[in-house]
């Protein structure tokens, strides 16, 4: 028989293969950057193929702007992972060129951790681009994203349209163009995820011109926020994607067990409280299909309040 069999004396040895991180750095430079995509929940997220080659990193840093795991500082990180320190790289390490990060992958194993998937913010793609200009081996180790997480509110991914950013307003500046892209999508008959500001280490104009490194508290966006901005716009355009009775869906704290995802009109979901961070939040397209429909009603804003 060529059927395989595996008896006692064919029983299966243990795998001696070298790690991943091992295996794919090969014999070609002595040094990598890892990007590794840490999922959305909890430190429980990251990939067996992941933790492998953070294992194996000289050095670890944390991308600590674009989002967070709410609730866990880089020191638990640290800890559940079993690994030294983690440096915190924010958004001035990442977007002034990590040009130490990248030098000591040239010589040494590095591991960039990034909440979520490792190359869905166009932050990390640039980086990865100048990792290989600058002769950096590069290897991604992905992960779960909001862009696919989302799914989790009944919505089916394919009738998705340009994701949008709704940033903060301040006083003199209240840009509007993500409404254009979701008037776009809408018109088009397609759905819009809209990731909603955070703002972690940020400095006041004074002690910014004055050089001190002192930070505000950190911001997250909420939907009810969100809302408030987009129903504003909606007063001077009047296109029909913030009225009051178009359908959206809020989600908070997308991927971990406490998760609230609420379904409703724009006036009963601006209501409605979510908890906290992280938020985002859908507009949903003029029609839906009806498994979408069905789906979302398990989470109807009326339900959660009954």
């Amino acid at each position: 028989s060529s059927a395989l069999s595996i008896g006692p004396k064919s029983r299966a040895q243990p795998s001696r293969a070298p790690s991943a991180a091992r295996r794919l750095r090969g014999s070609r430079m002595p040094g990598m950057l890892w990007m590794i995509g840490l999922g959305l929940g909890d430190a429980g997220d990251i990939t067996l193929k992941g933790l492998e080659a953070l294992k194996e990193s000289k050095y670890i840093y944390l991308e600590a702007y674009t989002s967070i795991l709410p609730g866990l500082s880089k020191e638990e990180l640290a800890a559940a992972y079993g690994v030294g320190d983690i440096i915190e790289a924010d958004r001035e390490l990442v977007e002034s060129g990590c040009e130490e990060m990248l030098e000591r992958a040239k010589e040494d194993v590095v591991a960039f951790l990034v909440v979520g998937d490792a190359l869905c913010a166009t932050t990390h793609c640039d980086l990865w681009l100048r990792a290989r200009k600058m002769g950096v081996q590069v290897r991604v180790v992905h992960n779960a994203s909001v862009m696919n997480a989302i799914a989790a509110c009944g919505l089916q991914l394919y009738r998705f349209g340009e994701t949008v950013s709704i940033p903060f307003w301040v006083d003199d500046w209240k840009p509007a163009s993500f409404y254009d892209k979701i008037v776009a999508n809408y018109k088009a008959g397609l759905h819009t995820l809209c990731l909603l500001d955070i703002k972690t280490k940020e400095q006041t104009v004074e002690n910014l011109m004055r050089g001190r490194p002192i930070y505000e508290p950190p911001r997250f966006m909420t939907v009810a926020q969100a809302l408030v901005q987009l129903r504003e716009i909606e007063k001077d355009r009047g296109e029909g994607i913030a009225a009051d009775g178009t359908e959206v869906v809020g989600v908070a704290r997308l991927g971990r067990d406490d998760q609230a995802v609420v379904f409703g009109t724009c006036a009963e979901v601006a209501e409605a409280d979510l908890g906290g961070p992280l938020h985002s939040m859908v507009v949903c397209a003029p029609e839906l299909h009806e498994l979408e429909r069905e789906f979302l009603e398990y989470h109807h804003v009326k339900k959660s309040e009954a």
